[in-house]
């Protein structure tokens, strides 16, 4: 299902996709961009994905056409490798709620948080070698 128009809501950080056939469908630039299709966040297989953390203020800077299939969002924090199909952009909005409790839970899983570090903070993981 292709969209009839997009709107890019800058001041509040929200993409509007409308719809001919449908009620048009708001999604925040957080949401899109925990939820990207790309490899950096998806992973390369299953399980693989890679949990996406401190995005609460992120940012959609550009919106670019691929082909007549898709879009490609650029964020303020450099991400801009996925590629949003109007398929996957229709379930993005369909199962939004339960994407965003997922999400969600898997954050407080792992301890994290939707906040972002205070750009002078630097964090490294340290893994304890076992014998």
């Amino acid at each position: 299902m292709v969209p009839t128009e997009i709107k890019l809501h800058r001041k509040s950080a929200k993409l509007e996709l409308t719809y001919s056939e449908r009620e048009s469908v708001v999604l925040s630039a957080e949401f899109l961009r925990v939820h990207s299709p790309s490899a950096e966040v998806r992973g390369h297989g299953r399980g693989q994905g890679v949990l996406q953390t401190g995005k609460r203020y992120v940012t959609i800077n550009r919106i670019e056409a691929v082909g007549n299939y898709a879009i490609k969002l650029n964020f303020d924090d450099g991400h801009d490798s996925g590629i949003y199909s109007w398929d996957y952009l229709v379930e993005l909005g369909e199962n939004k709620g339960s994407l965003w409790q997922d999400y969600l839970a898997k954050l407080r899983e792992a301890g994290q948080t939707r906040e972002p570090l205070p750009a002078d903070t630097r964090v490294i993981q340290i893994k304890p070698v076992t014998d």
